[in-house]
């Protein structure tokens, strides 16, 4: 991550004899300076998330806010980026949520009717959900409203049904690991791929922040989401295959269903070494494939870079375990270093 780096640099350049002090000063004051942006946005969001009060409506699920908010850092560090990172923290926190009801808590049948209602955005079908899915649906309209207006009024676009796309996709790819657990089912490598590049989350990410960022896509509107399949398909794949990397084995020790790394032990019968290498294969070969659609003009530098720091990031956050489930250790470091203490000047 870009920010973690320049703070790294900055502390090694500090022990640099030959160092210059006022380019080192002025190094720090700007560290602390988007560091003091990053404090103001984090208030607002911490209030948004009081306001929701799932601690006490949907108390089985994760609070995660901190550590989403420090992923979206890694997007777009720069200040002027503010609307990117309240965006993807407010958006990442709810599909947080979402992922615990479907995992820990819902019952196959509630789920299958939470699916029904969001898939099919149906007020009477939200009427008869159970009171904690029907908290959590209008966290989720209430969010997917405020962004389709803020949208048409800055950009003049109407992005309401590609939002509320957005999360019946996410949903659907959410009941379909269900359906499995459930049943007691072990998907093959490529149909847990092909399901679980979408239920990491990423695809809604960085859809929703195409309309956040919509200046650069405005004329070429909606066919420019179907231009940015692959870029999203890769970074979305790099994502979830590096979460599955740091956390599969706790999350299948806690009855979850198989990850990356065993679904390919258990079809091809290799041990978890040779499954594991696999798995860094298929993210190594990504981001060639990354690279290739960066090379791409057509693309707005906003969205590639968005897409890139995605990958980046999830990369970042889960190479020493699950960085996003704990934020213990390296990680806890480095969203206090980069969002909440400043550099002595």
């Amino acid at each position: 991550m870009e920010r973690i780096e320049a703070r790294n640099f900055i502390d090694s350049y500090a022990m640099d004899d030959s160092n210059s002090s006022v380019l080192l000063d002025l190094a720090k004051l700007d560290y602390n300076l988007i560091q003091s942006v990053y404090q103001q946005e984090l208030k607002q969001l911490a209030e948004w998330w009081s306001e929701l009060n799932f601690k006490e409506k949907l108390s089985f699920s994760r609070d995660r806010l901190m550590e989403i908010y420090f992923w979206a850092t890694g997007l777009s560090f720069e200040a002027q980026y503010a609307k990117c990172r309240i965006c993807f923290t407010k958006y990442a926190c709810l599909a947080t949520v979402v992922d615990d009801i479907h995992d820990i808590y819902g019952s196959l049948e509630e789920l299958e009717c939470f699916t029904k209602a969001v898939t099919g955005w149906d007020v009477k079908v939200v009427q008869e959900l159970p009171e904690y899915m029907r908290v959590m649906f209008l966290a989720i309209s209430d969010f997917t409203n405020e962004l389709a207006q803020q949208t048409l009024k800055d950009h003049g676009l109407d992005v309401l049904p590609y939002i509320k796309e957005q999360w019946a996709i996410l949903c659907r790819a959410h009941i379909t690991e269900a359906r499995w657990f459930y049943g007691g089912q072990t998907p093959t490598f490529d149909e847990y791929i092909e399901n679980a590049w979408i239920s990491i989350g990423s695809l809604g990410r960085l859809v929703l922040l195409c309309f956040v960022e919509a200046d650069s896509i405005v004329n070429q509107f909606p066919n420019c989401l179907k231009d940015y399949s692959q870029l999203f398909y890769w970074s979305s794949l790099i994502t979830r295959l590096s979460d599955d990397l740091g956390t599969s084995k706790a999350e299948m020790e806690r009855g979850d269903i198989p990850k990356a790394v065993q679904t390919y032990m258990i079809e091809k019968g290799v041990s978890e070494e040779t499954a594991r290498n696999h798995v860094k294969e298929l993210i190594s070969n990504s981001w060639k494939k990354i690279n290739e659609e960066i090379l791409d003009n057509r693309f707005s530098r906003a969205i590639v870079n968005l897409s890139k720091n995605m990958a980046r990031t999830a990369q970042c956050i889960y190479q020493h375990g699950d960085g996003f489930g704990t934020s213990t250790g390296v990680t806890k470091d480095c969203i206090i270093s980069s969002i909440l203490r400043p550099i002595p000047i």
